[in-house]
Formats: structure tokens, sequence, C-alpha cells
């Protein structure tokens, strides 16, 4: 039995395990009392915290049960957020306020004034300040030139406490293109920023200090990221000096799979891709104890078209795969499993009331009842953006609503961080006045409405949310058994099995629009009769910044002409010994361009020829 095939039977197990409890919890006294017990020591000890009218609410909600059996049911089936299988939440807190004074409005003697509540004993004054947690909020850029991007990128981070950044890259870049190749000079700076060498990478980051705890840095790209994530690292050395590489965070995508599946940017054959990859995973376990170095993406599989569930069960089998393909090169389940992350769409379907929650659960299973991983291996880290799909030209400023609930959406399954998409994005790279709007979209749930940051669970586990649940995992589950049937993830992606798939549920989704079967309000539901497009400010790279990169690029290639060659040879070299080519690479993006690189990897391993 292949591991995914595992994976099938631990969820399958650990679902009557599930069952066996709560019948035990009802059958033997003893054990329906452990448990009580429990459950009202978990609830004596919760905090009680104050929203800024005064009302008291509990720090954690749980159901009002007091019947053993379904007590059983909720600690082993859900758990409590933090808890195995963590089906509430990765952690025990997420988007909450620190507990603090916060003035009620009681009324002192009849007087109509705000009395502040004493402070309780052990909890600081009111005017001590407070540690904030890290904002969830992820703020998405790429645009023109690395010093473009840098300007949005300090725009977007003017009032955050932490830096969270994620960057978006161009065509060429995607593509591992020097931006002086034949037939690019128009690409160059669309759709996302050009980077070719180490020097745009400094640019692209300065003014951050990429060491610091409260930075993190997330790069869109799969086909060439060994060589981003290179020089990346080679430009914090060069801000920072060697000892900052231990101390970076953030991820880089380096998702081969959904690349093939759904995205179709990958530059190598998917057999030295997934090599590569491994040799930066390798390396960056071992020597970034804080990066994570692949971001397991469902996003591109959802905005490719396929469905909720699809996109679920696409991402975790991938997951799957790529830690089975791990352990095989001998790293331990323990060192990788914890800097696995994953990212996911979240659209307007049902399916999305829970589809992360179940996700975490079934990753969890897995990963511990599979693969032996520990608790922090357990956990599946997820960061959110709002669809991209969702987005229509018509009414455009009804995106702003669409992304508004897909937030809601992505914020009531525990999200680790999110995205929130700009409602200009169906026509241009986003603007700074959209882009505002929809960050502070995140700013007014998380901060201003009092949805999240008083009370966990605060809206978890109604019926409709668990039917939600059960349907999505048995459905999930029936997608792993045909993949397994077919031999396991790599032998469903040489069959074409999620391309197909994913091409499928497009068609029926773009039909369903066509024949009214599923709404777009503005579209094909309440349009307002006029077809004309509205005027909206398009985001295009200058043609004179288009040849300052390519200026720089020259200059940059002749000041380092001999030393590239000898780079070049030696990365070679290693890759045909079947070494790992990480650290070589590190010495290469030094002075070699990415298009060089990539270039002289092709002359060894060849190109990825595209599936039809």
């Amino acid at each position: 039995m292949s591991k995914l095939g595992q994976v099938i039977e631990s969820v399958e197990k650990y679902n009557k395990f599930v069952l066996d409890q709560v019948k035990r919890a009802r059958a033997d006294e003893q054990f329906g009392r452990e448990l009580l017990g429990r459950w009202n020591d978990i609830k004596a000890k919760i905090p009680v915290t104050r929203t800024p009218t005064g009302l008291p609410l509990p720090r954690l909600a749980l159901p009002e049960i007091d019947e053993p059996g379904e007590i059983a049911r909720y600690l082993f089936s859900e758990g409590l957020p933090g808890e195995f299988p963590f089906l509430n939440g990765a952690y025990r807190e997420m988007y909450l306020e620190p507990v603090r004074e916060i003035e009620s409005f009681e009324k002192d003697g009849g007087s109509g004034r705000a009395q502040p509540e004493p402070a309780r004993r052990g909890e600081g004054a009111p005017d001590k300040k407070i540690p904030q947690a890290e904002e969830p909020t992820r703020l998405f850029s790429g645009l023109m030139l690395a010093e473009d991007t840098n300007e949005r990128f300090h725009y977007l981070t003017q009032h955050q406490r932490t830096h969270r950044l994620s960057t978006a890259f161009d065509g060429p870049t995607l593509y591992g293109i020097d931006s002086d190749a034949d037939g690019v000079s128009g690409k160059i700076g669309e759709g996302g920023v050009a980077i070719d060498t180490v020097e745009d990478m400094v640019r692209l980051y300065d003014g951050f200090e990429l060491g610091s705890p409260n930075f993190s840095a997330s790069m869109t790209i799969s086909g060439p990221a060994p060589i981003i994530m290179a020089m990346y690292i080679a430009a914090a050395k060069r801000r920072f000096g060697p000892k900052v590489v231990p101390k970076l965070r953030g991820t880089i995508q380096a998702d081969i799979f959904k690349e093939v599946q759904a995205q179709n940017e990958t530059i190598f054959p998917i057999e030295a891709s997934l090599r590569f990859l491994t040799d930066m995973v390798e390396f960056t376990t071992r020597e970034m104890p804080r990066w994570y170095p692949i971001s397991i993406s469902g996003y591109h599989i959802g905005e490719a078209g396929s469905t909720p569930v699809q996109q679920a069960a696409y991402t975790l089998s991938n997951g799957f795969a790529y830690a089975e393909m791990f352990a095989a090169r001998g790293i331990p389940i323990d060192q990788f499993g914890p800097r696995l992350s994953f990212f996911l769409d979240c659209a307007l379907d049902a399916e999305y009331i829970a589809l992360a929650r179940v996700s975490r659960r079934i990753w969890a299973i897995g990963m511990r009842d599979a693969f032996g991983s520990g608790p922090r291996g357990q956990l599946f880290k997820l960061h959110t953006q709002t669809s991209g799909r969702s987005l229509i030209e018509a009414e455009f400023k009804n995106n702003l609503t669409r992304t508004a609930a897909e937030l809601m959406l992505a914020y009531i399954n525990a999200t680790n961080s999110s995205h929130s998409n700009s409602a200009d994005e169906p026509f241009t790279t986003p603007s700074e006045e959209w882009i505002r709007l929809a960050a502070h979209g995140q700013a007014i749930l998380l901060e201003e409405s009092g949805i999240f940051k008083h009370t966990m669970n605060m809206l978890s586990g109604s019926p409709g949310m668990k039917a939600v649940e059960r349907a999505v995992e048995a459905a999930i589950l029936d997608e792993f058994r045909e993949i397994e049937r077919l031999g396991g993830v790599l032998a469903a992606v040489e069959d074409r099995y999620q391309r197909s798939q994913i091409q499928n549920a497009a068609h029926r989704y773009e039909q369903q629009i066509y024949e009214g079967i599923r709404p777009i309000i503005g579209l094909n539901r309440y349009r307002n009769g006029s077809d004309d497009i509205p005027e909206v400010k398009l985001v295009r790279t200058p043609r004179k910044k288009q040849q300052l990169q390519v200026d720089r690029l020259a200059k940059f290639k002749k000041k380092n002409a001999e030393k590239a060659k000898r780079a070049l040879d030696k990365l070679a070299d290693v890759v045909e010994r079947g070494e790992n080519c990480f650290p070589m690479l590190l010495d290469a993006v030094e002075v070699c361009s990415l298009g060089q690189i990539t270039g002289r990897l092709q002359e060894v391993v060849g190109r990825f020829r595209p599936m039809v």
C-alpha cells in the first residue's frame, strides 16, 4: 500500500476510533466521569474578556454539552484549538486581542459616564503597553522593477506592526528567462516584478530588516524557485552578513506538482525539478530553521478551474507525495514536517465554509498515523487568498463585497494568514487606491469588528458547518482513492488525471454561468443594462524602465563574465555527479543571472515538455 493509501486508511481508522470513544464514554461510567471532569476543568480555566461595551465573553467558545458521549465526540473528532486533530485551528489562540482592561459602559451612580473596571490581580494596568500578536494579513505585490515593488511594499506596510510581504514576479522571471532574451522586452515588469540578478533582489527588499523576527517574505514562484531562493539568501548576506541566514523567515512556493497540474510554469523535466526542489529543502531545513521551503498550493489549482474539493484533495495528496519524497532523501520527518506550508483559494461556494478545517484535520491524521510525525509536523499551516476567479469586470466595485465575504470564510476556517485581492484586478495590476481598500477590508474584519478579536471559535460548529465538513471529507477521500487507483500522485500526473479533471470542472463552471445556473451579480443577474467598460487606470511598465532593466543586466553580465563561466561549469559538474546542487547555486547567483543559470541547467537536465 502506498503512503496515500495509508493516509486514507488512517483517516478511516481514526473516524472509527472517535465513534468507539463516544460509545465507551456512554458505556464506561469511569471513563465518562473522567471526560466530564476534564471538560469542566477546561471550561473553568477559560479567561473572560470584555467587549468595548462591557459585555463579558469567554476567550474560547465551547458547545454547551454535558453528556460524556458528545464531549468525547468533540474532543476526539475536532479537538480544542491547537490540539489534535486541529479541526478548530492550528494554534490555541488566533486573531485575539490581548487580555486588557477595557472601559465598561456600566453607569456609576447614574452619572451616565463610563467607568473603568478595577485591574484584576495579575493583570497589567491600563496604561501599560500590551504586546500585540503578529497580524495575519499578508500583503501581495509585484510590479515594474525591483525599486518600484520596494516602494509599494513600504507603502503597504507603513501601518503594520509586522511586515509580511508576498512577492509576485513577472512572466520572464517565472520562466527563468532574462530580461534581455529575444521577444521578452514588452513583458518586463508586467504583472509582477522583474528579477534577473542578486542586485535586483537587494533592491527589492531594501529598507527591510530581513533577519528581524517581525519580517517575513513570501515569493510566489516555482519553476526557478531554487535559483530565486539562492538569490534571496545571497542578497540577505550582502546586506547583513552570513549570520543572518538562520534568522530569515518566510516561504517560497516551489510547488512543482501544481505547476504541472494547473499553472504551467515548469522549466525543467518533472524528475529534475523535484530533485532541485529536494536539494533546496535539504539545505534550508538544516540551515534555515525559520524558513518554509515549499508552499503546497491549491490556490492556482482553484484558479485554473477546479472544484473546491478537487483543490483540497490535490493539494493534500501533493503534500503527502512531497513528504514521502523528502523522507526518501533521508531528511527526518520531524525536521522537514514543521517546515511545510499550504496555500488555498477561498471563493463563495458552500464547500469553503469548512474546506480548510477539513484539510487541517486530514493532514494531521495522515502525518501522525501514516508518516509518524510529531506534533509540529502535524500542523497544516495555511495561507489563504481570496479568489481571483470570482472577480469580474462587470460592475467591478461589487468585487469589494465578494472579497469581504471570502475573507469571512477564510477567517472562519482559522487561516494562519490571508491576502485579500483588489477590486480592480480584472483590469490591471492593483493601483494604490484599490490595494489599500483590500488591505483595509482585513483590518475592518479583524480589528474594527468584534467578530474574531474577542473569542476563539466564535462562528464554528453550526449544524450547517458540520454537514459541510462531513460531505467535504468524504469527497476528498474519494478523490484520494482515485489517485491511489492510478498509482499515486506522480503516476496520476503523468496520466494527466488532475489536469483533465480541472479542465472539466472549469468548463462546467463557465457553462453554469452562461446558462444562469450559477448567478454572478452584475453579469448574468441584476445587470444594469450597460456593457460599457469602466475607466480604470492601467498600471504598465514604461519602456524607459524596461530598457533600464536590460541595461543593468548587461552591465552585471559584463562585470562578471569570467567568474560566471567558472561558476556555471562548477554548477553543471555538481548536477552531473548527482550531488546536492543548492550550495553551488548560492555561489553561482553572486556572479550569474537567472537566465544564465536556467540555461546551463537545461543543457544538463533538459527542458520541461508540456503535456497536451
